[in-house]
């Protein structure tokens, strides 16, 4: 799932006005229109927010949902308020922050990024792509939405939100391709309005649209803003084409629930524990062997000279 955005603000002290679109294609002109009134109120996206705190929400909202990340990224702002204050805690510390998000190599991440963002740009996150992409950890996507949703900048931000949204409104099918293309993200880029502080609005606007209205499952289309414009709707609504393509992977017996146990068992010890504690963490302790030494490898999980394992120092 990708990331759900931030309302485009210029960073100060007042609050902002609702927009008024320099637009004249009435996708973008209502989207933004409608996102004015129905924004949910989330801190990332508040006029006291940092770039910072920004980038953070972006990492952890990826293939996570907002009812999650909320309350960690509270916490971690409150603990670690700027790149240099991650940069410089404790990488166990980190990780046990992180806590039940998943996938934490991204925590490792996001510690690499501060401490890039220190060493490279004196402590403040940049608001061009290209240095932006240059941290460990931000790809083309996380670039785009900082610049739009910390910074107020036009770029094209385009997630699977976005993408259907797009697929649906101007291409007439249910989803998008299952992975993205260049065409998908041409005619994205077609439709983001010229003037900075619009496109930046509009990113965030066709994000939010496609998260609570223009849902994958059960699309709320009687609330929807540009039902009327919408091209797949106007065909009846015709299924997904690429249906046999998608794959929802399970997850009891996953070598990722495996991992999650013993991530979950060494957060919460005080010392390191040994391999026979961790036993249970799998049905079949080759999966469990497995899991553990990717754990290792990814730097997430260090073994003691006794064999027993302990999050990283």
């Amino acid at each position: 799932m990708g990331a759900v955005p931030v309302v485009p603000a210029p960073l100060r002290s007042t609050p902002s006005a609702p927009s008024v679109p320099d637009t004249t294609d009435p996708l973008v002109a209502r989207t933004v229109a409608w996102f004015d009134d129905a924004a949910r109120d989330l801190p990332w996206r508040r006029p006291d927010r940092t770039p910072w705190g920004v980038l953070v929400s972006e990492v952890m909202l990826q293939q996570t949902p907002v009812v999650r990340v909320e309350p960690v990224w509270r916490v971690w702002l409150e603990r670690w308020p700027t790149p240099a204050d991650l940069a410089a805690a404790p990488t166990a510390d980190v990780l046990r922050a992180w806590d039940r998000l998943g996938y934490p190599r991204r925590a490792l991440r996001l510690q690499q990024c501060a401490g890039a963002i220190v060493a490279r740009h004196d402590g403040g996150v940049p608001d061009d792509e290209e240095a932006l992409r240059a941290l460990p950890g931000i790809g083309e996507y996380t670039a785009a939405a900082v610049r739009a949703f910390a910074f107020g900048r036009r770029s094209v931000v385009v997630d699977t939100n976005v993408r259907r949204v797009l697929a649906r409104t101007l291409g007439g099918t249910a989803l998008g391709a299952p992975a993205p293309t260049a065409a998908e993200r041409g005619l994205a880029a077609g439709v983001v309005p010229a003037d900075e502080a619009t496109a930046a609005r509009w990113a965030a606007a066709s994000m939010e649209l496609g998260a609570v209205v223009c849902t994958a499952r059960a699309p709320r289309c009687g609330a929807c803003p540009v039902a009327d414009l919408c091209a797949w709707r106007a065909a009846g609504h015709p299924p997904d084409a690429h249906a046999h393509r998608r794959r929802t992977q399970a997850w009891h017996g996953t070598d990722r629930q495996v991992r999650g146990r013993v991530m979950a068992a060494l957060r919460a010890a005080v010392e390191p524990v040994p391999r026979a504690l961790l036993a249970d963490s799998g049905p079949d302790q080759s999966q469990v062997d497995r899991c553990l030494g990717g754990l290792v490898e990814d730097g997430l999980v260090e073994q003691d000279d006794a064999g027993r394992y302990h999050l990283p120092a």
